[in-house]
């Protein structure tokens, strides 16, 4: 049994519980929706990261863990198009990181990007460990009663599109974990260039923030999720909820340019960074051919890519390549089951 397998678990456990305190959305979307007697609704999200499974302590620094731990959440609720305002973070540190500046900085990095959004930190808690580190960050935004976008509204027809470029996390933590160092002494500036901007994106990502809010407020995207366990795991969630197929270009992939100029000389194949890699927490949403005529070509900067379309459930989820289709698998990260695809 994989994570996947135990969420649906528990959902099917708690789908019959009564939820009298207005529950709009619950277990199976990037957070759960909470109706407020305001005409507003409540988005609420959390996140668990683990030293040495989600990230190791010799390979960033606080600054940058801190930064990370709020941008994983702050996509979820960017994936329901929610403006996120709250935070609430739990620190579990042992002795020695307690007695040094890690936690002070873990926070400076946390608050530099919760300024940039405006959130507020509003509680959390701290406690001792054996030996690992563990962050648990809650988010809570805020969005206009019954206007967050789902997983569940996609349609055949609808076209998929894609913000950002893929590939470039995955790519930094494979690069590190070969060895790779930026020392401009015995690298080629280009080079070197190129993977320091492939580990920022690793170490440090960007939730694409002003594009949910965008989607949301146009109600321009019929059905949306953030891409945190890699494209193709991602669209196989966003159509099982939807219950359709769809089908990608790989030649429309929006691959990183960094990704493409160093990995051929690495062995490693941009596509199945791309496709399977994860941690961009970029956006991947769907588009009624009504509306997208509409859509902004760029939000904060940030351009948008119409990868494929949603078919029919029947039709499967499919990757194409010029007349050759093949049904793309779920190869993103698991953190309970098989991850020989994303390691290839």
């Amino acid at each position: 049994m994989n994570e996947f397998d135990f969420i649906e678990r528990l959902r099917a456990l708690t789908e019959g519980r009564d939820h009298s305190f207005s529950l709009e959305r619950g277990i199976g979307d990037d957070a759960a929706v909470l109706k407020q007697s305001s005409g507003r609704d409540s988005v609420v999200t959390a996140d668990l990261l683990v030293e040495d499974i989600d990230f190791r302590r010799d390979a960033t620094s606080p600054r940058s863990l801190g930064h990370k731990a709020l941008a994983v959440s702050l996509s979820d609720i960017a994936a329901m198009g929610a403006r996120p305002r709250w935070s609430m973070v739990s620190l579990g540190v042992p002795q020695d990181v307690w007695d040094s500046d890690f936690v002070a900085e873990f926070y400076e990095g946390l608050l530099a990007l919760a300024n940039k959004y405006d959130v507020h930190l509003i509680g959390g808690d701290t406690s001792r460990t054996t030996g690992k580190i563990v962050i648990d960050s809650i988010v809570v935004g805020e969005c206009p009663s019954d206007q967050a976008i789902l997983r569940s509204g996609a349609r055949a027809g609808d076209q998929l599109y894609v913000t950002g470029a893929l590939g470039g996390a995955a790519a930094a933590l494979k690069l590190l974990e070969r060895g790779a160092h930026v020392k401009k002494n015995h690298l080629e500036a280009t080079e070197a260039d190129s993977i320091e901007q492939l580990v920022l994106r690793h170490l440090q990502p960007e939730p694409r923030v002003g594009w949910g809010l965008v989607l949301a407020e146009e109600g321009l995207a019929s059905a949306m999720i953030d891409i945190s366990d890699g494209l193709s795991s991602d669209l196989h969630h966003l159509c099982k909820e939807s219950e359709v197929g769809a089908t990608i270009e790989s030649s429309r992939l929006p691959v990183n340019p960094h990704v493409a100029a160093l990995c051929g000389r690495r062995a490693l194949d941009p596509l199945m960074l791309a496709l399977h890699g994860g941690e961009d927490f970029e956006l991947l949403f769907t588009v009624s051919l009504e509306q997208v005529s509409r859509l902004p070509m760029r939000v904060d900067g940030v351009p948008v890519t119409c990868i494929g379309q949603i078919e029919p459930a029947s039709e499967g989820i499919r990757l194409a390549e010029g007349s050759r289709v093949w049904t793309l698998e779920p190869g993103g990260w698991q953190h309970f089951g098989d991850n020989s695809i994303w390691k290839k």
